[in-house]
């Protein structure tokens, strides 16, 4: 990723395409010891929103308190911003994904062996952190707004444009103090995350309108694609399709345009 957040959905896109993150976690190579706990993630298991479980339409808050999410909406729309190409990632209901997720077994850490000692690991062992991402979440969101106040004299939410993007290159420069969380991986989770959310299936509550698919043109979940396997030089017009829409589309025999 460039040095700072990306202000452009070009500038993000470029980022996506050379692979830097891909997976919450992710940036776990920082050398900072993590925080005793009696409960956390084994070193083997990076957090990761790749597998979760379908979020329902509701757009209730399940797991962000008012603050958190004002927050999360300010980031998201910071690191994919709302512009003419289309809808950002505070628009496509990124904040809602993160916290249908967070409000899951991902956000518990489930699926992670959670016996101590933790110990900090080299970047291909993954996340080495003690905490849930629900824990890292809650923590790191909690400490932004405090770092905000404390600078500015005011809550992340409220501040401008600029000096948000400020703030966030301090964060991912890992310059801000969030003690015991290295302000650097959270910036990456929540990198990660955004991301995720903007380009998922709709059904996790997150890529609104399929906002993400349709900048890119991926064509999402059709059940079939065979009739479009002798077809070369064509371009696809057809609109991407959600997970829960795709036993309607792609039948055999169905006459794509």
């Amino acid at each position: 990723m460039d040095a700072t957040p990306p202000t452009s959905r070009r500038a993000l896109l470029k980022a996506f395409a050379v692979g830097v993150p891909a997976a919450l976690g992710a940036a776990a190579r920082a050398t900072a010891q993590p925080a005793p706990a009696t409960s956390a993630p084994s070193p083997a298991a990076a957090p990761s929103a790749a597998k979760p479980v379908a979020a329902p339409r509701s757009r209730v808050l399940q797991f962000f308190n008012a603050t958190e999410a004002a927050n999360m909406d300010a980031i998201a729309s910071r690191l994919i911003p709302n512009d003419d190409l289309g809808p950002g990632a505070k628009e496509a209901g990124v904040t809602f994904f993160l916290d249908q997720q967070l409000a899951g077994g991902w956000g518990t850490g489930d699926h992670f062996y959670r016996q101590a000692p933790f110990e900090a690991g080299t970047p291909e062992q993954g996340y080495q952190l003690s905490f849930t991402p629900a824990q890292m979440f809650r923590l790191g969101l909690g400490k932004l707004d405090e770092a905000s106040r404390s600078a500015n004299k005011k809550g992340f939410a409220e501040l401008s444009p600029a000096d948000q993007d400020a703030m966030l290159k301090r964060m991912q420069a890992g310059e801000l103090d969030f003690s015991p969380l290295p302000s650097a991986i959270f910036f990456q989770a929540l990198l990660d995350g955004t991301m995720e959310g903007f380009f998922s299936d709709p059904i996790y509550g997150g890529n609104s309108g399929m906002a993400g698919w349709t900048l890119v043109g991926f064509p999402g979940a059709y059940a079939s694609y065979a009739n479009d396997i002798d077809r070369h030089g064509v371009a696809w017009t057809r609109p991407p399709v959600s997970i829960a829409d795709a036993h309607a589309h792609g039948a055999a025999g169905e006459a794509h345009p």
